[in-house]
């Protein structure tokens, strides 16, 4: 039994993206919360020394203090997901790991790819050993650990289509504006415009099996978000409004880290908790 995939940001992660979005320098930080430059230095490293002093950050950095709090004391994780026609595929890019989907419809056996890791081997050997027919690859942004082995994959597919969000198109794929939705047998597939992180990220909220599955790419990871590289604000206001609104069953897939549920991030995110709590 393969080990299971970790948690892909910490709390120092969290708080490093926090400060980011909200251009919040070390000094500034100190200044707003009292918390000694000593102390801050030391849970940026992540060392948490200091709960109360973790407590003064997360609520200026507009974080849910309790969520915050358990990130850093290590004590959650998402349970488990198992999904019938979902298969996640975890491969290496430099220092992190990346995540690549295979959907498929179960009575057909008609699938489609999301992004392509590292090594898409492993999805055209998953998708022949249950007899499953790639039609489809579906990018959720064009960061290079997302579609590293893109040019393999639709040469050992053979999938008709390749499809990038229209405020993101890659060379050799068709692209689509925010709304489009498509087939996968009998499932389907609408698309929503999460760009924060990136300018076209998109989520891919798929409906038909026996949960429904956002494929979010990386705005959004078990208890954590994407780095909104492009807009922080963006990022965050996407999550909060088309992601964590669909049903709480709903399976999220993430571009990194263990699968989780919209229910999950809405009371464990330390981005987000607070939000739903009040």
């Amino acid at each position: 039994m393969s080990s299971p995939i970790p948690i892909e940001d910490f709390f120092e992660d969290i708080i490093a993206k926090a400060m980011r979005g909200h251009h919040i320098s070390i000094s500034e930080l100190v200044e707003k919360t009292g918390v000694s430059d000593d102390v801050l230095q030391r849970l940026i490293r992540g060392e948490f020394c200091d709960e109360p002093a973790l407590i003064k950050v997360a609520k200026a950095l507009k974080l849910d203090p309790q969520t915050l709090t358990m990130s850093a004391s290590k004590v959650w994780r998402p349970r488990p997901v198992e999904v019938s026609g979902v298969a996640q595929f975890n491969t290496p890019y430099r220092d992190m790991r990346v995540n690549a989907f295979l959907i498929w419809d179960p009575d057909s056996l008609i699938g489609a790819a999301f992004d392509t890791g590292t090594n898409s081997s492993l999805i055209t050997a998953k998708a022949a050993e249950l007899g499953v027919t790639i039609e489809t690859i579906f990018l959720t942004h064009t960061h290079n650990d997302h579609i590293a082995d893109l040019d393999s994959l639709k040469i050992s597919s053979r999938a008709s289509g390749v499809w990038s969000n229209e405020a993101e198109p890659w060379p050799g794929t068709e692209t689509f504006s925010e709304g489009k939705t498509f087939q996968i047998g009998a499932l389907k597939v609408s698309t929503l415009t999460t760009s924060g992180h990136s300018p076209g990220g998109t989520t891919y909220f798929i409906e038909g099996l026996e949960r429904s599955v956002a494929i979010a790419g990386d705005a959004l990871f078990a208890g954590s978000m994407g780095g909104g590289i492009c807009s922080f604000e963006d990022a965050w206001r996407n999550n909060r409004k088309k992601i964590l609104t669909l049903p709480d069953e709903t399976v999220i897939c993430p571009g990194h880290g263990p699968m989780t549920s919209v229910g999950e991030e809405k009371r464990n995110n330390p981005f987000f908790a607070g939000e739903f709590r009040s």
